[in-house]
């Protein structure tokens, strides 16, 4: 998994690739802490070019999610497709969470 991330406006734009799992998770886990300790409290994830999403991937999104919310920030997403669209779907992520087509739509949502 790889990220890059740029700073928008009002928000920090990241983007993941690769799969997030069990071996993956600890990474993105690192990287949100890395985030909030640089004080950003609006984390847009451009899951596009993510192929893969496991349960291990899910708490990681779901801890980072809730560290942001304690800061009075928010964690948004974009770019679902495919499998980690689906996984999204079942999981209840998508009901949970602020999902949009794109970065751009997250960022002015």
């Amino acid at each position: 998994m790889n990220f890059t991330d740029t700073k928008k406006s009002n928000a920090l734009v990241v983007n993941v690739t690769g799969r997030m799992d069990a071996i993956t998770a600890p990474e993105f886990d690192a990287q949100c802490q890395n985030w909030l300790d640089a004080g950003e409290t609006k984390v847009v994830v451009d899951l596009g070019d993510l192929e893969y999403i496991s349960s291990a991937g899910l708490r990681s999104i779901l801890a980072a999610a809730k560290r942001l919310k304690g800061s009075q920030g928010e964690l948004l997403f974009s770019g679902l497709s495919g499998m980690v669209e689906e996984v999204f779907n079942v999981s209840g992520f998508a009901a949970m969470f602020k999902i949009y087509k794109t970065s751009e739509e997250a960022l002015a949502g």
